[in-house]
């Protein structure tokens, strides 16, 4: 992440020799014990179906395991619920993804808010925000919390400065902006909505593109300097960011494809192990 062509996949690579090859199996007693992530799909949608195989290729690359759920889109919120509360209850997995979206018939609120909140680990739950929010033991939601380990591992400063973030989503967003809060930026929220947008940006010294709209957030809005992240990917294999007029004249930014994403799972795949530990310790 940075003007010297660093981005996340290399982070991401980093990372998992680093701290996730030593923890792949993990001892308790007698027994080795190995970090299991359930991921459910419900529905047929191609780019969902796409996003799961590549976290369960990231489990199987580090030697975790990767327990599949595959339902039809005439799924109802009380099967679903049913299928969470079963791995609720299921003492070998150790953390719950629910793929994002679900079919529109599903209460997708309430199946997240349905997931233990010490299996998590993609920090969708309403309790989860708000323990992250105040500072209490909880996991974050993975891209924001992955954009906060990537600013951390190119040593970028974030205390003292005007952060906007662009995008006020549930798992994106408003996490975001609780986390840059969270490390002494003074944050500003907006999103598609906001008027004078392109004054709220001129200002900021991290910009945070998370509307989902390609291109939305323009160059010339951007001064000089700052450091440029781009949560969003599209068809288009761009952004929401206009990248193009920034990458030589900022401090750092992140590449799309290539950048905020592979961060993402590398921080489900860093939660999923801790959600492990943290239950190895209480056995």
């Amino acid at each position: 992440m940075s003007n010297d062509n660093n981005n996340g996949r290399e982070t991401y690579r980093f990372i998992i020799r680093r701290k996730y090859k030593r923890k792949s199996c993990i001892t308790s007693g007698r027994k080795n014990i190995i970090p299991t992530l359930a991921t459910i799909l419900v529905g047929d949608d191609p780019a969902s179906a796409t996003y799961v195989k590549m976290k369960g290729n990231a489990c199987e690359r580090i030697g975790m395991k990767s327990l599949k759920i595959e339902l039809g889109a005439e799924t109802t919120t009380e099967e679903l619920l049913n299928k969470i509360k079963e791995l609720n209850n299921n003492e070998e997995v150790n953390g719950i993804l629910l793929q994002h979206p679900v079919p529109e018939q599903i209460d997708e609120r309430r199946c997240f808010d349905a997931i233990d909140i010490k299996k998590d680990v993609d920090g969708v739950t309403c309790l989860g925000f708000g323990n992250m929010a105040m500072e209490e033991q909880a996991f974050g939601s993975c891209t924001p919390q992955g954009i906060m380990r990537l600013l951390k591992e190119y040593n970028l400063d974030i205390s003292g400065k005007n952060a906007v973030v662009i995008g006020r989503s549930p798992i994106l967003g408003k996490p975001m902006a609780m986390m840059l809060l969270n490390e002494n930026a003074t944050v500003t929220i907006c999103h598609s909505k906001t008027k004078k947008l392109a004054d709220h940006v001129k200002k900021a010294d991290i910009i945070v593109g998370a509307v989902g709209i390609p291109k939305f957030i323009k160059s010339e809005w951007i001064k000089d300097n700052s450091i440029v992240i781009d949560a969003g990917y599209h068809p288009e294999k761009c952004g929401d960011i206009e990248l193009e007029g920034v990458m030589e004249r900022c401090e750092a930014y992140t590449p799309v494809p290539g950048g905020v994403g592979p961060m993402t799972i590398n921080t489900l795949i860093l939660q999923t192990v801790e959600a492990c530990e943290r239950g190895v310790k209480k056995d």
